[in-house]
């Protein structure tokens, strides 16, 4: 499985929670702030951003690490 960085509803809030781990890294008011954290998460860890709406439908997928489907050209 790949290496993946989650920013998902947590209540009111946003937490931001590697791929596999039990808890949450950090919890934020707004989901901005949830998205700037796990930005710089996703590439010192050199994962992917996955994040998600209140109804927890996916909105953002950026892969910061290896990508096994690079773009052409």
């Amino acid at each position: 499985m790949a290496n993946q960085t989650w920013v998902s509803p947590r209540g009111s809030k946003w937490a931001v929670k590697q791929a596999g781990n039990s808890r949450a890294s950090k919890i934020f008011n707004n989901k901005a702030d949830a998205l700037e954290y796990g930005r710089n998460q996703a590439i010192k860890h050199g994962s992917e951003l996955i994040g998600q709406k209140r109804n927890g439908q996916i909105n953002l997928k950026n892969s910061y690490g290896h990508d096994s489907f690079p773009p052409k050209g």
